[in-house]
């Protein structure tokens, strides 16, 4: 398909501040399961009037709490991994938890209760996820959560995250779907499918989900996505504008793994 390009400007990278805004640590969840066609992946269109990324189509995710550091009991990635099961709890409806000392996580019918009782409570912040897993004798599944990626908004953004990806196979019997108030709708999706329909101008991505769905469109099963995550060593992005012969172009690491390093301006916004 043709490649739909938005218009830039002559100058489209805002000046570095001198003190830059703190990014602030958050997790973004990459739920998969195995289609018909290949793997695919959950994703949202979040709500028009959010102001990050308003309109686009994104994987679940969201800050890191205090809570979820407790939860963790340090700083480290399990903090990280405790903030994306309870946001794909809280945006999904999905609970990639497992009953207290049990080996799977709980099935749809467990989750129906503790969904009615706890998701909106947890989605409003009135009820911490520790208090959902201690009520209902639960441990959270962060062996699950494969670490996938992480990238950190430009020092030239007046809003920033350090954000780090983990891979997570869907529960077979537990079903996601959008909350209805930070996202307005949701899709299974091939990866590969989604950056057709964006390039057709159907869809609306941001230049780091865009390269997580070709990293992801790699593979063709959960278990290879999985297996070959485990592998992969993961190197910090943080996107810079830069001014080539050919235009404005964004650069990333080429250690990475995204097939590259400097990438045309497809999306908009672009990081």
């Amino acid at each position: 398909m043709t490649e739909t390009r938005p218009a830039q400007p002559a100058d489209p990278v805002p000046a570095r501040p001198a003190d830059p805004v703190p990014a602030r640590p958050a997790a973004t969840i990459l739920l998969v399961r195995d289609g018909s066609e290949g793997i695919e992946v959950f994703m949202v269109v979040r709500h028009r009037q959010i102001e990050f990324a308003g309109g686009a189509l994104v994987f679940p995710g969201g800050r890191v709490e205090e809570d979820d550091r407790r939860l963790a009991g340090g700083e480290g990635l399990d903090a990280f991994r405790i903030a994306g099961i309870r946001e794909t709890f809280e945006e999904c409806g999905v609970l990639l938890a497992r009953p207290r000392g049990g080996a799977g996580l709980i099935d749809a019918t467990r989750l129906l209760g503790i969904e009615a009782l706890h998701r909106a409570r947890v989605a409003k912040g009135e009820t911490p996820l520790s208090a959902v897993l201690e009520a209902e004798a639960l441990e959270p599944a962060i062996d699950g959560m494969v670490h996938f990626a992480h990238w950190i908004t430009p020092l030239s953004r007046s809003k920033r995250f350090d954000t780090q990806f983990f891979l997570a196979a869907a529960p077979p019997d537990q079903v996601a779907v959008h909350d209805g108030f930070e996202s307005e709708d949701s899709v299974w999706i091939r990866p590969r499918q989604a950056i057709e329909e964006a390039n057709a101008g159907l869809r609306r991505l941001v230049f780091p989900t865009r390269r997580n769905l070709e990293k992801l469109a790699r593979h063709a099963t959960v278990a290879e996505a999985l297996a070959a995550s485990r592998e992969a060593r993961v190197v910090t992005v943080m996107p810079e504008m830069i001014q080539t012969e050919a235009g404005w172009r964004l650069t990333i690491p080429a250690e990475a793994d995204y097939g590259g390093s400097v990438f045309e301006v497809l999306d908009a916004p672009a990081i």
